[in-house]
């Protein structure tokens, strides 16, 4: 296949965006980046300011007719390296050894975000025929709370979209087509202080929230029970994170627990709600003490065909034989996309595997990454086809 670019100018493009730090912030940078490249091939882009330091940025590829709108998508933003005295290799050093770039966000996922990027200049520049319109949108914050896609669905930048390719790290024997939605939230307790040899003089805001996880725990059983999907499963909810308490001989005052649901259309977010909602006021009842529920990230479900026309356009583009569509239980910026229609066509595939995400030493396999830049060019043409 015709290529603008050398291996070696697509590899310093990713090294060039892995070096940008943007640990949950700082993607003005990634994006200025981005528009600079996308600009020297004569495609002009905007910015979408979510904060100080945070935008993300959308650009087009028209075709020669009218047809479908395609968006490929990536985000920009990495979560934490960790302790850097962990690391075989500087997180953002973009090193390559023995064939893999190694760099915090090399899979998830500057290197799928990379790879859409030159795959739409390629096209653009070899004059590729195809109808309709090529969208890049590079999102910020995906990482905690889905901002940027979030934002940029609520303000109508993707309207109209018929199409998605999120270049999610997968691997190339699988192509996700649906994942359950995420519901992220923290349960405060609030109760009275007191000496731990007179604990009738205060309100235990520890055993208030055990009272309330035993509760909610009947409560998700019950709801869970009365459905499944048959492409994600059942409905989860896991208590992650407790905080809370001063000293030892002192009852807890205030204690904070941090939870996270798994949902399906069947037991959705709302179901999920319910439940602790309930918990929360029958324990608020009592007047001993006091629960409050703040919500962090509500995001649904993405669900599409298995067998949709753009994920059979990656299918035949791929090397791999027989790629296999799959669901998932994490979640993606999918989760806000799917506010813009009802049917869509979602495929998220990506160089990189999900297990290396957020771990220490990073990497991508750099032939990976460059292979997906031909099959993503492919599979353009073929779903946007004359």
């Amino acid at each position: 296949m015709m290529s603008i670019f050398t291996d070696q100018e697509k590899i310093k493009m990713l090294q060039d965006l892995v070096q940008i730090k943007t640990v949950n912030s700082n993607e003005e940078e990634a994006a200025k980046y981005i528009a600079k490249l996308l600009l020297d091939h004569g495609i002009e882009s905007y910015g979408v300011k979510y904060d100080e330091g945070r935008v993300s940025l959308v650009a087009d590829v028209k075709g020669q007719d009218f047809g479908k709108l395609l968006v490929l998508s990536g985000h920009t933003d990495v979560v934490s390296e960790g302790d850097e005295n962990l690391w075989t290799y500087d997180p953002y050093g973009a090193q390559i050894v023995e064939g893999k770039m190694y760099g915090r966000g090399t899979t998830d996922m500057k290197a799928g975000l990379m790879a859409l990027v030159i795959a739409m200049i390629e096209l653009k520049e070899e004059g590729a025929d195809f109808n309709g319109t090529i969208r890049l949108a590079a999102t910020i914050g995906e990482e905690i709370g889905m901002y940027g896609s979030k934002q940029l669905s609520e303000e109508g930048h993707l309207n109209g979209a018929d199409g998605f390719i999120i270049g999610e790290p997968s691997g190339m024997d699988s192509i996700i087509y649906a994942h359950k939605g995420s519901l992220q939230y923290e349960i405060h307790s609030y109760g009275k202080s007191a000496h731990s040899s007179m604990p009738h003089l205060g309100i235990d805001a520890l055993q208030l929230l055990v009272d309330y996880i035993n509760l909610s725990n009947e409560k998700f059983q019950e709801a869970f029970a009365k459905g499944t999907n048959e492409h994600l499963g059942d409905t989860l909810n896991i208590n992650t994170v407790i905080n809370g308490g001063a000293q030892i001989n002192s009852v807890a005052e205030k204690v904070v627990m941090k939870g996270n649901a798994r949902t399906v259309p069947e037991v959705d977010n709302q179901v999920v709600l319910d439940c602790i909602n309930q918990a929360i006021n029958e324990i608020n009842a009592k007047g001993k003490g006091k629960l409050e529920l703040n919500i962090l990230q509500n995001n649904y479900y993405a669900i599409s065909e298995a067998d949709n026309t753009l994920i059979q356009a990656l299918q035949e583009a791929s090397p791999v034989e027989n790629v296999q569509p799959i669901a998932i239980s994490g979640a993606t910026d999918a989760s806000n996309f799917g506010r813009i229609s009802a049917n869509y066509d979602l495929a998220i595939y990506g160089p990189g595997s999900l297990s290396l995400a957020h771990v220490v030493d990073e990497y991508v396999e750099v032939q990976e990454y460059l292979d997906f830049i031909n099959i993503y060019k492919k599979a353009i043409k073929e779903y946007l086809a004359i």
